[in-house]
C-alpha cells in the first residue's frame, strides 16, 4: 500500500500544475551514444523562475538530441537551443488543459486505489490460507478488520493527495 502511495506521488510530480518543475521532464529518454538514457542523467535541469526550465547537458554534442526528444515527447513544451543550454518557456495552462490534467490526476488516483484494493485482496487470501493451517476464526476476522482499516486509511490518503494536486492545477 505504501508503494502504491509513493508511485502515485511520483506520477503526480510529472503532471505540471502551471509552474515549471524539473520533474516535468522525468519521463523523457534520449539516445546517448546508442543507449536510451533518462534526460536527468545526462544534464542539469533547473528552474530559474516559475515560468521556465533550463537544461544544461554535460556533453554539448547531445543538445540537438535532447531538443528532439523533448519535441517528440509531445508534452506541450517548445525547447529553444542557444548552443550551450536549452531553455523552455512553460506556457500558462488554459482552462481546458487544466480540466484535462485534473482528469489525468483522477485517473492516476483511481489506478492507485485499485492497487490498494489488490493489496487488501492478497492479504485476505493469505489470512484464509492461514485459517486452513490452523489460525482461529475469530483471529482471522480481527485481522481482516485490520486490513480493512488500513485500506480505508490509505484510500483517504489518496483522496487528500488528489485534492491537493487538483487545487494546485486549478489555481491560476
Amino acid at each position: 500500500m505504501e508503494k502504491s502511495i509513493s508511485h502515485l506521488e511520483n506520477e503526480l510530480m510529472k503532471i505540471r500544475a502551471g509552474k515549471a518543475n524539473p520533474h516535468m521532464l522525468d519521463g523523457i529518454m534520449i539516445n546517448y551514444y546508442g543507449v536510451q538514457t533518462p534526460l536527468n542523467q545526462v544534464s542539469n535541469i533547473g528552474t530559474p523562475d516559475p515560468r521556465s526550465l533550463v537544461i544544461q547537458p554535460w556533453d554539448r554534442s547531445i543538445i540537438e538530441t535532447i531538443e528532439k526528444a523533448i519535441m517528440q515527447a509531445n508534452i506541450g513544451l517548445n525547447p529553444v537551443n542557444n548552443g550551450e543550454v536549452i531553455r523552455i518557456n512553460v506556457p500558462p495552462l488554459t482552462e481546458e488543459r487544466r480540466k484535462e490534467l485534473v482528469k489525468q490526476v483522477k485517473n492516476e488516483g483511481e489506478n492507485t486505489k485499485i492497487g490498494i484494493r489488490t493489496a487488501r485482496k492478497d492479504a485476505n487470501e493469505e489470512l484464509k490460507k492461514m485459517k486452513k493451517e490452523g489460525l482461529a476464526e475469530d483471529e482471522e476476522k480481527i485481522a481482516q478488520d485490520e486490513v480493512q482499516k488500513l485500506t480505508d486509511e490509505y484510500t483517504e490518503k489518496i483522496d487528500m493527495i488528489l485534492e491537493a494536486k487538483e487545487k494546485d492545477i486549478m489555481t491560476v
